[in-house]
């Protein structure tokens, strides 16, 4: 009983030695080059129209309306813009 006392009091000595370790983790840089090729694209609108986003060159959701390409910050945005574009591509 009393090693088991002991095992346990180890463990827990040890698991909680490991979780405040803090791992060394180096992030990536958000402009790295990559081997795939993202094509830069000017788009008609400085922000999202639907959550109101700022837009950047590389967004890969984008809608073509009019013969404008618009930028979206995600699909949900993309897919809610295609069902009304008159309403949003006003603003």
């Amino acid at each position: 009983m009393k090693s088991k006392v002991i095992l346990t009091a180890l463990l827990s000595v040890s698991l909680f030695a490991c979780a405040q370790e803090t791992p060394k983790v180096k992030h990536k840089k958000k402009n790295t080059t990559t081997k795939t090729t993202v094509q830069k694209v000017k788009f008609a609108n400085a922000v999202d129209p639907i959550c109101n986003m700022p837009t950047e060159s590389d967004m890969k959701d984008t809608a073509v309306y009019k013969n404008k390409t618009y930028g979206f910050c995600s699909s949900y945005c993309k897919d809610e813009f295609k069902k009304n574009p008159e309403k949003y591509a006003q603003k």
